[in-house]
């Protein structure tokens, strides 16, 4: 399978790598929009600061390449958020691939800690929003990166921004108030958590987003 990771300079680039290689997948990472546009699978993941991966993104024209491509793409951490169509961060004009607007943690209480950073559990949001909100074809589609999941498993985040939860979300955490953990529109998924930080349930939905 010939998978390509986005290089667009953002932080955790190589513990992806090293998870995809746990599942027998030796990725290539880059930034030449070619090689990425001819990929059975993409992925497109980071942390760092909104404004400068958009600005990276458009100078290298990967801004829109990301918007036309057809095959299954996965936005990790600031990958979802740049996904979306605006972030707070640095008052930042995203890639608007899910028609929703990413916001700062405001905590309410002493403990409520940010950036949100650690295991938090998962809900799979079966209807979130209601099915035809989110335009769900079928029980298949809505959970394809969750197969074999059950309610309740941990994931790792580290974030201080959101997504609130939308139309397009598949599966929540509540930290603060609940948020979109994950999103899916078309062949666009993403995670806020880490999958390649997540022990076993995160190579499981590496390896349901490869087998897609």
């Amino acid at each position: 399978m010939d998978v390509a990771i986005v290089d667009y300079k953002a932080g955790n680039v190589y513990s992806v790598i090293h998870a995809l290689q746990r599942l027998g997948i030796d990725p290539v990472l880059t930034d030449d929009a070619e090689r990425i546009r001819r990929a059975d699978k993409v992925l497109f993941p980071g942390q760092g600061e909104a404004r400068q991966a958009m600005t990276y993104l458009q100078q290298h024209g990967l801004d829109q390449l990301i918007r036309d491509l057809r095959q299954p793409i996965l936005g990790i951490c600031i990958g979802q958020q740049l996904m979306c169509r605006h972030s707070e961060e640095g008052d930042t004009p995203c890639l608007g691939i899910f028609d929703v607007d990413v916001h700062r943690f405001r905590p309410q209480h002493h403990e409520e800690k940010v950036p949100h950073m650690g295991w938090n559990s998962l809900s799979v949001a079966k209807d979130a929003l209601g099915d035809a909100r989110r335009g769900l074809r079928s029980e298949e589609e809505q959970e394809g990166l969750f197969r074999g999941f059950e309610e309740g498993e941990f994931v790792y985040f580290v974030h201080s921004f959101y997504v609130p939860v939308c139309e397009w979300t598949i599966a929540t955490t509540d930290y603060i108030q609940p948020f979109s953990a994950a999103l899916h529109r078309d062949n666009f998924f993403a995670t806020q958590f880490h999958p390649e930080k997540s022990g076993s349930v995160g190579e499981r939905i590496l390896r349901n987003f490869l087998e897609l």
